[in-house]
């Protein structure tokens, strides 16, 4: 019998690849999101509105549920909003499982990485304390926390994925930009700090990682979900020039450096692996030529 999956975000960047992963492999997929959308097997519930959830789940009766809905950029305007979704939303969404009276396989949280914050140096493991240097962060701790006071009585798994991108991401988040100007061969970009090094991870390793997991079902453990590798965004822009041919010229501008930056954050993924089995992210490099080329 098919499984049905509720996807919360299933329209926003890692959600369409989710969706997709998922169907894929034979899954019955049915999306939630704060919006109107006419695409099929899709539901229009506010994660801050608790009744609505509560009468998602009970017409959906899911067997898997993957929580991708966040507040996610972290320069977002409104700080209070990360709380209200990333914390509450999710609060309501668990208690909306629960009282479903259903008995669930497996409910995927997705953290972040940006729960480490600015950590001195080396390759952060999930025993590594959290230190969160900024609201979003704060608030995916808070959830994290909050989260495993519904254990055991939800089969949660929390995830803290570390940077990744792919093509469809929005131009507010950096990879993005950064291709966006070289793929319109623009002559200036302004960046923040060029000397922050990052692990990056392409969107379609991460979902392929998340669906892994629901069927492995390590109910009340933590994942990073990371390449163990890092780039400085002066070999991002590097790589991107020398796929596409164009030379741009770059500008520090202070406005966009930013206080509280976390300087390098490099993930350890061997307690995935040790889980889910051999699992691997494509090359930066080759994730940056899909997005600029749209080649695969």
């Amino acid at each position: 019998m098919q499984k049905r999956v509720l996807v919360t975000g299933s329209e926003g960047f890692t959600g369409r690849y989710m969706v997709s992963e998922l169907r894929a492999a034979g899954y019955g997929v049915v999306g939630l999101g704060s919006h109107e959308s006419a695409s099929a097997d899709y539901v229009q519930a506010d994660l801050t509105d608790a009744a609505a959830l509560k009468a998602v789940m009970a017409e959906v009766q899911p067997d898997v549920v993957i929580h991708l809905a966040a507040l996610a950029f972290v320069g977002h305007g409104d700080p209070n909003g990360f709380y209200h979704v990333n914390l509450m939303g999710t609060r309501n969404l668990l208690e909306a499982i629960n009282a479903s009276g259903k008995t669930l396989d497996s409910v995927l949280l997705a953290s972040s990485a940006n729960v480490y914050g600015n950590q001195a140096g080396g390759v952060l493991n999930e025993s590594t304390p959290p230190a969160p240097a900024n609201d979003y962060g704060v608030s995916k701790v808070a959830m994290e926390y909050m989260a495993r006071t519904w254990l055991p009585g939800l089969p949660i798994t929390l995830t803290r994925p570390f940077n990744y991108s792919g093509v469809g991401q929005a131009e507010n988040f950096l990879l993005p930009k950064i291709v966006s100007h070289f793929k319109r061969k623009a002559d200036v970009i302004e960046l923040g700090n060029l000397d922050v090094w990052r692990d990056f991870s392409d969107v379609r390793a991460v979902v392929q990682a998340y669906r892994k997991l629901i069927e492995k079902q390590p109910v009340g453990e933590t994942f990073n979900v990371a390449s163990g590798k890092t780039h400085s965004l002066r070999e991002v822009l590097a790589m991107c020039s020398e796929i596409s041919g164009h030379e741009i010229e770059v500008r520090v501008n202070p406005a966009f450096v930013r206080a509280n930056e976390v300087k390098t954050l490099c993930g350890d993924a061997s307690k995935l692996r040790n889980c889910i089995g051999e699992w691997q992210t494509p090359e930066l490099e080759e994730t940056l030529r899909w997005m600029l080329m749209g080649d695969a």
